[in-house]
């Protein structure tokens, strides 16, 4: 028979989920933050996020897209698992677990009252680890547009090929060279063009306007090298 006790009162597990919702504006990678309405830290900028509710989300996903719906008061964007950050000391309310995302969107609204939009190399000291969750997200964002078709989700369609250019070189920060850009946009086959759409340029011929295939609204296309390859 075990008569060994608990010598430690049990502690209900704070589960959680953050978005680390990003957008590109005035050809910066921004964040969105959110002034705190309750203890604790009330008053600070923070991440949108928040309890996981057993009721009503069927999974972490659906709890992080509830979140962005009621705080940011956006529709699900492209989303994904980013993740998990967990401990006793992240929460002055105890020992707790976050599972964090990543979303991006185009081209949003002005924010609403409570709202922030700042750059993701300027941000204040932000409470919790979001400081680390957002680093986090920021380099797999950058990581991945080396590679992918993720960066399209922050250019609002429909758009030019030159403007999905500067969209990748923003992100990156750095130059990519056109040729090789034009060559792995063929390769990862994520665009169609908008039937007798285009945009007139000044002097130059009109741009030929494209969107993303809908097979790829929430899923990513990989090339095989970097875009400068």
């Amino acid at each position: 028979m075990n008569t060994s006790t608990n010598s430690g009162a049990d502690h209900r597990l704070i589960c959680t989920v953050d978005v680390v919702l990003l957008t590109l504006r005035d050809a910066q990678l921004q964040v969105l933050l959110i002034k705190r309405e309750r203890e604790p830290f009330a008053g600070a900028l923070a991440l949108p996020g928040g309890y996981v509710h057993a009721s009503v989300d069927q999974d972490c996903a659906d709890a992080a897209r509830r979140v962005l719906r009621d705080k940011a008061g956006l529709p699900s964007p492209y989303l994904e698992q980013l993740a998990s950050f967990s401990g006793p000391a992240r929460d002055p309310r105890g020992w707790s677990v976050s599972v964090a995302y990543v979303a991006l969107v185009a081209a949003p609204q002005a924010p609403q009252p409570g709202q922030h939009w700042l750059p993701v190399d300027e941000l204040p000291q932000l409470p919790f680890d979001h400081g680390r969750i957002v680093a986090t997200a920021v380099d797999r964002v950058r990581n991945k547009s080396q590679y992918s078709s993720l960066p399209v989700h922050l250019c609002a369609e429909p758009f030019t090929l030159p403007q999905l250019h500067g969209i990748y070189e923003a992100l990156l920060g750095e130059p990519i060279n056109a040729v090789s850009f034009r060559r792995k946009m063929d390769e990862l086959g994520m665009l169609e063009p908008v039937p007798g759409a285009k945009l007139a340029q000044g002097p130059h011929r009109p741009a030929q306007l494209y969107r993303l295939r809908d097979e790829f609204r929430r899923t990513l296309s990989l090339a095989g090298r970097g875009l400068n390859a």
